[in-house]
């Protein structure tokens, strides 16, 4: 395809979200591409939607649909559900009419058809007697009416996805999938639709795959997906390896358009595409940018927009854990920043408060929300206590000046002395009926890190549209390392599913690849993680991280093997780890941490049913909108022995 049409494309990307042009430079700059367009031209509108705002998302769309009428491209095409906004959560069961307002703003866009056909995802009622209230369906608009109305076959319920919580399964109609599009038959599926390929996946989910039924039936020229697909680690490599296959095996190409954009946990890299019928990539829109984004599904030589850096090469990597996270720390980059921007933007806050402690994760959350709110709009404020140490002090400091930021210091001791002085008085009055007092207890840790959290939100109840930011990371989640109502506590959680070894290199690779190098101090990267909320009796330092826990090389790669491979004790006492290739490392000792990792995480589980709004980047997550661990199953046995076996046999089981 010509090059000058995605350098004029790139104005009408600045077009849309800026509104910068008049009706006649719009019809101008139309003209100009319409002698470069190819005859099968389609626009891929990669746009970002607005979860429930249907008024904004139609109004969204309508900028896009006049674009592709001025250009008489033949079709445009937005990603599933994108009336309504994805994701809905339960907006739809609680509040039908908002699938009536939906339907309503479907009829009026397609008052502005025109021979360019319109093909955009909406939620429609289900009007038979049987089964769920909604369709998840796709509507083809042209010449001012609704002409075709598709829904969705296959409806995905694991990790994020709750498809079948709303929605009706429809039989796959393959001749209501075709539409013929610039002379071209065209076959309709919905995301999950094109996810259940016999040949390519080893075990499905489903007994039909609409990709194939409508090939066989229809033969058509390509297939359309419409979809809204999220982005984690490893996602690409699976994705793009499953509609090559596809594309191929079916010798069909696929043009695939994908949303962009994010909602509280899920985030959408947008990358929408197209495969020959040989599964050759031909066209690849940019990743993380809304994009008017022109293909022809025939043509060889369409632009490829670079992925994420490192993703390329890990297209056809195995399953295995490792810890060089070079290829995916530009996309857990990239994640984030859009995470936070578009919270922010979604929810109306502009600014943010957290704490620095001179630690990682304080610091990777602050590089972060400078880069995603600008520096301006963000304040760090350090809160010493008795045993802070100055170097964790002035590395907050440091940073705080290379960043840009707000910055303040405000001591916690007077605050903990009054604190602990009015617990000791009522500690004295309660132990009076309850003789069950602990010997050893967390409740100095405790004090301190909830006295930070009351300062932060303190600052976030005072200023104007500000939010106070939880800086707890995976690792630590996972052990229930972090304190509720204390580093907990934010309406935000920006790297709480990224482990503490992802950390480290996300903030080296941060420093290198930043246009302003080396902002995170070297000593940060290099210092040990630690709380720095009690003293380690053995050393009389500041107990790390690590002492109470375990080496986190170790730990994230139980995690690891627990979210990837679902392993239990048993699977990994024999296994090598990382770790132990470099590290001695006695069978009891692993054991003991084995069974630390997997005590702890039973008994964390309450703490992550609280964690603020986060962002998922891992491939799995303990993200609440993932993962539903019952809060009560803290006796789950996750060391099966020959023991276990005795005592089920003596009862018959």
């Amino acid at each position: 395809m010509n090059k000058k049409i995605y350098e004029l494309a790139e104005i009408i990307d600045n077009d849309l979200i800026n509104e910068n042009l008049t009706e006649v430079e719009r019809e101008q700059i139309a003209d100009n591409m319409k002698q470069y367009l190819p005859s099968g031209a389609i626009v891929l509108a990669q746009a970002n939607p607005l979860s429930g705002d249907i008024k904004y998302n139609a109004q969204k769309a309508l900028k896009w649909i006049k674009w592709a009428n001025r250009l008489k491209v033949n079709a445009i095409v937005f990603p599933e559900l994108f009336l309504l906004g994805y994701p809905l959560g339960d907006i739809v069961d609680r509040f039908p009419i908002v699938v009536e307002e939906n339907i309503e703003w479907l009829n009026a866009l397609a008052k502005f058809t025109t021979d360019t056909k319109v093909i955009i995802g909406f939620v429609n009622f289900n009007n038979g007697k049987i089964g769920k209230r909604y369709y998840n369906s796709v509507a083809v608009l042209s010449n001012g009416k609704v002409e075709r109305i598709i829904n969705k076959t296959l409806l995905p319920n694991y990790a994020e996805f709750n498809d079948v919580r709303h929605f009706e399964s429809a039989d796959v109609d393959s001749a209501s999938r075709v539409v013929y599009i610039g002379g071209k038959k065209a076959g309709i599926i919905v995301c999950e639709d094109g996810w259940n390929d016999f040949d390519f996946f080893e075990k499905n989910l489903y007994s039909v795959d609409p990709v194939e039924v409508v090939v066989n039936e229809q033969h058509p020229d390509f297939i359309i997906n419409c979809s809204a697909s999220i982005t984690r680690a490893k996602k690409e490599q699976l994705k793009h390896n499953m509609l090559s296959f596809v594309a191929k095996k079916h010798k069909t190409p696929i043009v695939y358009v994908n949303q962009v954009g994010s909602g509280e946990c899920l985030s959408f890299e947008g990358a929408s595409r197209v495969y020959d019928e040989n599964g050759v990539l031909t066209a690849r829109a940019k990743s993380y940018e809304e994009q008017f984004f022109i293909v022809d599904a025939e043509d060889k030589d369409g632009v490829i927009n670079p992925l994420p850096s490192g993703l390329e090469k890990t297209l056809d990597s195995q399953k295995a854990f490792s810890l060089d996270y070079e290829p995916d720390l530009e996309r857990t980059y990239l994640t984030i920043i859009q995470s936070i921007r578009d919270y922010f933007k979604k929810t109306g806050f502009e600014r943010a408060v957290l704490g620095l402690s001179g630690g990682l994760d304080s610091t990777v959350c602050a590089v972060l929300l400078a880069d995603a709110l600008g520096a301006e709009n963000v304040c760090g404020i350090s809160m010493p206590s008795r045993i802070t140490s100055s170097e964790s002090k002035n590395d907050a400091r440091q940073l705080a000046e290379n960043l840009g930021i707000n910055f303040l210091e405000i001591p916690i001791k007077d605050i903990f002395d009054v604190t602990r002085g009015k617990f000791d008085e009522l500690f004295a009055g309660v132990e009076k009926g309850w003789n069950c007092r602990y010997e050893k207890s967390y409740t100095n840790d405790n004090i301190q890190a909830r006295a930070r959290a009351t300062i932060l939100w303190g600052v976030a109840n005072e200023f104007e549209k500000c939010l106070s930011i939880a800086t707890s990371d995976k690792s630590e989640a996972y052990m229930g390392y972090a304190t509720i109502n204390g580093d907990m506590s934010g309406g935000f959680a920006p790297i709480a599913d990224v482990t503490k070894t992802k950390l480290f290199a996300l903030a080296a690779w941060m420093n290198e690849n930043r246009i302003q190098k080396n902002t995170i101090p070297q000593s940060v990267i290099e210092k040990r993680p630690g709380a720095e909320l009690a003293i380690n009796p053995k050393t009389g330092k500041p107990l790390l991280a690590e002492e109470a826990l375990m080496p986190y090389e170790f730990l994230d790669e139980v995690i690891w093997r627990v979210e990837n491979l679902h392993q239990s004790i048993g699977d990994m006492v024999d296994v090598e780890f990382l770790y132990e290739k470099k590290e001695s490392v006695s069978k009891s000792q692993k054991q003991e941490w084995l069974k630390k990792f997997f005590r702890r995480m039973a008994y964390a589980a309450y703490k992550w049913s609280i964690l603020p709004p986060a962002p998922i980047v891992d491939a799995r997550s303990i993200n609440k909108a993932e993962f539903r661990y019952p809060i009560i199953a803290s006796k789950v046995n996750f060391n099966k022995t020959s023991e276990d076996d005795k005592y089920c046999s003596l009862l018959n089981i």
